[in-house]
């Protein structure tokens, strides 16, 4: 691994430069060094206006030195209670304040839930999400309590387990800890000076609040943010210097596209140019070396050949499956057939090195006297191996 690493810093010192481009801000010893704490947002927007090819060559050498370019993690999203939601999210079908398609729903019993899961698995799903329309879990005990028995069966299959419920008080969070939670969404969703445009009912500290009480528990963050909304180039660039200025980087960063929905306020928002996409992934993956960056909402809209430009510059995950919570998802046939073709293969499990750390810290809870009752921590050599 130090050998290629050396290899690719010499390789990549000894190409032609010429000076007037962005990429010259960092030298390439700097761009892959280990994970750096230190970014500017000046630095960071210098490398998201490189030019195009240049910076998606320098994203994905960042990427090799930190993954395996051939895995690519499958995760499914459920909706497990739709619509009926307070907030007042500008892009979401789902808020009860605006007259969308979308059909409001009580939370799910726990069969459909463990047999979709059951089903994702099937078709090589290895994280299974879990997504709940509430601003919070405030005055939802028996529903809260319904949700960690599904966290705990679906942890029982062998997958990772993914929940986004909106807010979540430390104790919340510790809950879901205990029932075996992997990983925690919370998206920031865009810069905090753009962020209001966006949503009123809900403050970018608030949302900072949960990813630190999330952080806290020992859950893996996963939090990222939203192209098409209005934004500019700079607050694309300060989502993710915000990410990069977190305790821990996110576990993953997930890249969505808008995708407009009748009845909101951004519905007549034009889609975002593909080279904003690919921009924003190679710059977060020189940015956040060692997170994953996932496509996510609006992948469907991407040619393979785009989503093949995605994967080189640093992407390695992706939503599968039937469906996201209201927008369309690429079924797991199809997609079984472009990895083939572009020589990707699914990750497993338990596999990424800052969920392995965290499933370390949770073992050695368990063996101090935690009740954590999930198979897997009972036999952690089966996911840490």
């Amino acid at each position: 691994m130090f050998s290629q690493r050396r290899q690719l810093i010499s390789f990549v010192s000894s190409l032609p430069r010429s000076r007037h481009l962005a990429t010259q801000v960092a030298n390439p010893s700097t761009l892959l060094s280990e994970s750096r704490k230190t970014w500017t947002k000046d630095e960071i927007q210098a490398v998201f206006d490189t030019p195009l090819l240049e910076l998606a060559f320098r994203s994905a050498a960042v990427h090799r030195m930190h993954h395996d370019p051939r895995k690519i993690q499958l995760c499914t999203l459920m909706n497990i209670k739709t619509g009926g939601c307070s907030e007042d999210c500008s892009y979401c079908s789902q808020s009860s304040r605006y007259s969308t398609p979308t059909v409001a729903s009580k939370l799910l019993d726990i069969a459909p839930v463990i047999e979709a899961a059951r089903k994702a698995k099937e078709n090589g799903s290895t994280r299974f999400c879990m997504g709940a329309a509430w601003r919070d879990l405030a005055g939802r005990k028996r529903g809260f309590e319904r949700i960690l028995e599904m966290v705990r069966q679906v942890r029982g299959m062998g997958m990772e387990v993914c929940t986004t419920l909106g807010m979540l008080s430390p104790e919340q969070a510790k809950q879901l800890k205990e029932a075996g939670l992997t990983a925690y969404n919370h998206n920031l969703d865009t810069s905090r000076e753009f962020y209001p445009s966006v949503i009123t009912t809900r403050s970018y500290d608030e949302r900072l609040s949960t990813i630190e009480n999330i952080r806290e528990a020992g859950i893996s963050v996963c939090s990222g943010g939203i192209l098409g909304l209005g934004e500019t180039d700079a607050d694309r660039v300060g989502l993710i210097w915000q990410m990069s200025i977190l305790p821990e980087h996110p576990e993953s960063f997930p890249v969505n596209a808008l995708v407009p929905i009748e009845g909101t306020p951004l519905e007549a928002n034009e889609p975002v140019p593909f080279h904003t996409v690919l921009r924003t992934i190679a710059t977060a993956r020189i940015v956040l070396p060692d997170t994953i960056i996932r496509l996510a909402a609006g992948r469907q809209t991407l040619s393979e050949s785009e989503q093949a430009m995605c994967f080189m510059s640093g992407a390695n995950a992706v939503f599968t499956g039937e469906q996201m919570l209201t927008t369309p998802c690429s079924p797991w046939d199809q997609d079984k057939e472009m990895m083939g073709r572009l020589g990707l293969e699914g990750m497993s499990s338990f596999q990424q090195k800052s969920v392995q750390a965290k499933e370390r810290m949770t073992r050695g809870s368990v063996l101090q006297g935690s009740n954590m009752q999930s198979p897997e921590l009972s036999h952690p050599d089966k996911i840490l191996s």
